[in-house]
């Protein structure tokens, strides 16, 4: 195994490895606020790419504009999701509300096939697919805009949770939904702008991702499970360890496949996951004790 192949294995799965950790956030804004794991976020991811197909071929939209508008309308289809069925049965168990959004992933999904077919669509690339050589290994224009668009809605998100009045109420729901509620923070819109956060995440990662790996109305099952696996990976709760998570199960997951089988790329995530779980329950960067953060 040479350099140049070391590298090459490395940028495609920090690459990839983005999008798992975008994935993961989602997961992570939505569990911090409700205490649920929102199995539908993958689906925010399929369509963030797919709608942004159909606006490109439907309306005639450039590139840009047709991914705006697909974030745009993902993020309503978060806030109806959270204002239709998860506000209605606020008093229902945790358990209860993992299955109201395994039922919404499925529904998304269904009317997905249902619009555009099973087919599978491309995305164009950013600025071209000219490869740039670094240390023997081949990168495209899109893996560094996957990389930077990631970073940015990083710093957003730190800044956003950190420097505004909505942040800081989501922060204080994550810690005592009760005490938050007794300080006069609107619990409910902070429930409503983590669901409509979270679809934007998403959205933005299968937008960015869609020109590399294509795009069709089921992708979001796997993205969803990955983007799970790099949430309990980095540690349930933790924005950092989400992010962190997903980049190293994205890594991890492409050097499995370059040394031993592509074959066998899906499963690398999982098998890392297992043996993660049996060492440290809590995640890489999780607390020991079931406590929220």
């Amino acid at each position: 195994m040479d350099l140049a192949s070391i590298l090459q294995y490395l940028v495609s799965g920090l690459t990839v490895g983005s999008t798992y950790g975008l994935t993961a956030l989602g997961f992570t804004i939505i569990f911090n606020t409700t205490g649920v794991i929102n199995f539908a976020q993958g689906e925010f991811v399929m369509l963030g790419g797919m709608l942004s197909v159909f606006f490109m071929k439907a309306l005639g939209l450039a590139l840009v504009p047709a991914i705006v508008l697909a974030v745009m309308v993902s993020v309503a289809v978060g806030a109806v999701f959270e204002r239709f069925t998860i506000r209605p049965v606020k008093n229902a168990s945790v358990i209860q509300l993992i299955i109201i959004t395994i039922g919404v992933s499925i529904l998304i999904r269904g009317l997905a096939m249902l619009a555009w077919g099973k087919d599978t669509f491309a995305l164009p690339h950013f600025s071209g697919m000219q490869p740039i050589h670094i240390g023997g290994a081949a990168m495209l224009p899109q893996t560094i805009w996957v990389l930077a668009i990631t970073l940015a809605m990083l710093a957003g998100l730190k800044l956003f949770f950190s420097s505004t009045i909505y942040g800081k109420g989501m922060l204080a729901c994550s810690y005592d939904v009760k005490a938050a509620f007794l300080v006069g923070i609107d619990v409910r819109r902070m429930v409503l702008l983590s669901f409509m956060i979270s679809a934007l995440v998403g959205a933005v990662g299968g937008a960015i991702l869609a020109p590399l790996t294509l795009t069709s109305y089921d992708v979001g099952i796997l993205l969803g499970l990955k983007g799970f696996a790099a949430c309990i990976t980095g540690g349930l709760g933790n924005p950092f360890g989400a992010a962190a998570g997903g980049l190293i199960l994205g890594v991890l997951e492409s050097f499995g496949a370059g040394f031993i089988s592509s074959a066998y790329k899906d499963a690398f995530t999982f098998i890392i996951l297992l043996l993660l779980l049996f060492v440290k329950p809590s995640g890489l960067f999780g607390q020991a004790s079931s406590d929220r953060v």
